[in-house]
C-alpha cells in the first residue's frame, strides 16, 4: 500500500559494496535510508541489477530514469525532437545529437511519425522528460536508435517489466518468445511504456508474433498455457 516504509530485509544485497540499489516506479528515497511506497502493487526485486520496484499494471506509464521506452517523433526545433511516449505525458525531449557518432552533418533526420528506441536520461514531475539513443557513459547505441519498419504492440506496463528481465523464463515465466524464436525469425524491442516494436520476414509473421504477446498478457497464461499456444499459433501460420 501507499506509504509503506520498506524494511531493509526485503532489500537486494549486492554482490559489491559499491554497486548501489536502483529505486524503480512506486518507490520514493527519503534520506538517510527510508524507502516508502508510492503505489499499491506487489513489490518485484531484480536481484542481478539490484533493483526494486513496485509492479502496478493499472496505472499509467510514469517515465523514469534509465527506463528503456518506445517514442513516436511527434516533430521537431532546431535542437531537439519532440517525441510521444504515452498519450498521457509531455512530450520527451530527444537531442538531435542524441545518437553514437551524431554530428550535425551526420544525424538522423526523423520525421513525423517515425518511431525510436531510447531510454530516458532525465525525468521530473517538473520538466519534460529527456532522452536519448546512446549510452553517455560509452558513447555507443547498445541497440538503442530509429526503428524501422515491424510494427508496434500494446502490452500492459507489468508484461513489459517481465519481458525486461534478465531472466525471462525463471524471474518472470516467460517462454513465448524462446518458443515461438525455434521456428520464427523476428527482431524486438521491448519499451517499459507499455510498447513492443517486432519486425519479423513477413507481417503474417509479426502479427503472429505480437498476437502471441498479447494474448499471454491478457489471459495471464502459465509457462505450459504459453508452450500451447506457440504450438497452435505456429501450426495455424
Amino acid at each position: 500500500m501507499p506509504g509503506h516504509v520498506l524494511s531493509e530485509d526485503v532489500l537486494p544485497v549486492p554482490r559489491k559494496s559499491s554497486t548501489s540499489l536502483k529505486l524503480g516506479p512506486g518507490l520514493r528515497y527519503t534520506p538517510p535510508s527510508t524507502i516508502t511506497t508510492t503505489l499499491a502493487g506487489p513489490l518485484c526485486i531484480d536481484r542481478k541489477k539490484n533493483a526494486v520496484w513496485v509492479e502496478n499494471n493499472s496505472g499509467r506509464y510514469i517515465p523514469q530514469t534509465n527506463d528503456v521506452i518506445i517514442a513516436t517523433v511527434h516533430h521537431s526545433s532546431t535542437d531537439f525532437y519532440h517525441c510521444s511516449i504515452t498519450p498521457h505525458t509531455t512530450f520527451a525531449q530527444l537531442p538531435q545529437l542524441a545518437f553514437e557518432g551524431a554530428t550535425k552533418k551526420t544525424r538522423p533526420q526523423l520525421s513525423s511519425g517515425g518511431l525510436i528506441y531510447a531510454r530516458v536520461v532525465a525525468a521530473s514531475k517538473h520538466l519534460d522528460p529527456e532522452i536519448a539513443c546512446y549510452n553517455p557513459s560509452t558513447g555507443k547505441s547498445e541497440g538503442l536508435g530509429e526503428l524501422k519498419s515491424g510494427m508496434v504492440f500494446d502490452i500492459s506496463l507489468g508484461m513489459a517489466r517481465r519481458l525486461l528481465l534478465s531472466k525471462q523464463k525463471e524471474e518472470g515465466k516467460l517462454v513465448i518468445l524462446e518458443d515461438l524464436a525455434e521456428q520464427v525469425a523476428f527482431e524486438i524491442a521491448i519499451g517499459r511504456n507499455g510498447k513492443v516494436w517486432i519486425n519479423a520476414n513477413s507481417v503474417k509473421e509479426t502479427l503472429l508474433v505480437g498476437k502471441a504477446l498479447q494474448t499471454t498478457d491478457d489471459e495471464a497464461l502459465n509457462v505450459d498455457e504459453q508452450k500451447k499456444l506457440s504450438r497452435k499459433l505456429l501450426r495455424q501460420s
